[in-house]
């Protein structure tokens, strides 16, 4: 007889309502309160800081203020998101005992695989791109993450229905020069919506179900809709009363000083690239940096590959993360190299060394 496993739907709700139903819902799973779980979720206009994330070093505040969206603070780490209502959110809160290691490289081809397979069944070719996407030719659709807490796992994916690039760019702290119609056309072409790829949005109850199906047969059990718990309804007001306020979105305070925008250009025989990175000086490490230039590479998404692998990376690694990330992928650079491109990442992390 297949296990049962519950499904919820959250609906559309605040920011701070949908981080204390993570708290609450990952609390109760460890504790053994509550059954495996797949939640459905959707956010009011938010941009959601990684836990151990500083608004002020992460996020263009004057334009959240200016557009109403509300900063908010997840419990789990990782790099500052836009959420609002044009995305789907689904989660799975999962014990070690339903899953057949403990692996999280493993466990993430398991369940994107799974969510791949619900999106295809809509109509578009979505396949899992290790780490823990879903894209559609190339183009993301899907981005996702995963964090234990004791035995309890809570594995989150967002789902691209009409998502606004320009709108995402602009929250984020990032180059002015990625704002520009080119870089945000740019943007475009890297992402993909089930809005444009299906010609219209899709009803999300349909996408509800088929996910639905997707993950019940990759973990071989059933759905059964259902509830919050007493347990879980205390947890969650508990957890709302501590997130809901200014105190837990200021918990992480940092001044920009401390993660400055560092640039450097080379020109190199094969072509000018240039490179902008926000540095955590403290911990010594790139959380996040943005290439332009004029070269020429092949296949065109390597770049953007680079920038993920080294976002919230280890300084002191670069030139072996550098380099192991050429060495497993096929492409054409027409004379430039993996060290051209740590040298001018170097160049610019110098900068913070010449202002101290």
């Amino acid at each position: 007889m297949n296990k049962t496993w519950r499904i919820l739907d959250t609906g559309l709700r605040r920011a701070a309502e949908n981080i204390a139903l993570n708290r609450a819902l990952l609390e109760a799973r460890q504790a053994g309160e509550a059954p495996s779980t797949l939640r459905f979720l959707r956010f009011m206009p938010s941009a959601l800081l990684g836990f151990h994330q500083s608004a002020e070093q992460e996020l263009n505040l004057d334009y959240c203020h200016a557009q109403g969206i509300t900063i908010q603070r997840r419990i789990t780490g990782g790099g500052a998101i836009f959420f609002d209502e044009t995305q789907l959110g689904w989660e799975l809160y999962l014990h070690r005992s339903d899953l057949a290691c403990a692996d999280m490289q493993a466990i993430s081809q398991r369940i994107c695989t799974a969510a791949a397979r619900g999106i295809q069944a809509l109509g578009v070719d979505a396949q899992y791109r290790p780490r823990n996407d879903i894209e559609v030719d190339g183009r993301k659709i899907s981005g996702s993450g995963g964090a234990f807490d004791g035995d309890a796992l809570l594995f989150q994916g967002t789902l691209l229905i009409q998502f606004d690039v320009e709108k995402m760019l602009r929250v984020l702290r990032i180059p002015a020069e990625k704002l520009s119609d080119k870089a945000i056309a740019s943007a475009r072409e890297r992402v993909a919506n089930l809005a444009d790829l299906l010609g219209a949005a899709p009803d999300l109850a349909e996408v509800q179900v088929q996910l639905q199906a997707a993950f019940a047969a990759a973990f071989n059990i059933e759905f059964a809709a259902g509830d919050l718990s007493e347990q879980e309804q205390a947890r969650f007001e508990t957890a709302l009363a501590e997130i809901d306020s200014a105190d837990w979105v200021n918990l992480m305070q940092r001044p920009r000083a401390d993660k400055p925008l560092l640039e450097a250009a080379i020109k190199f025989p094969a072509g000018l690239v240039q490179v902008r990175v926000h540095y955590d000086a403290v911990r010594a490490r790139i959380q996040q940096l943005w290439f332009s230039g004029d070269y020429f590479i092949s296949p065109r998404r390597t770049i953007a590959d680079l920038e993920a692998c080294l976002r919230d990376s280890d300084a002191r690694r670069l030139r072996q993360n550098v380099a192991t990330f050429f060495a497993e992928r096929n492409v054409d650079m027409l004379g430039l190299c993996a060290e051209n491109f740590s040298a001018v990442i170097e160049a610019a992390l110098a900068q913070q060394v010449t202002a101290s």
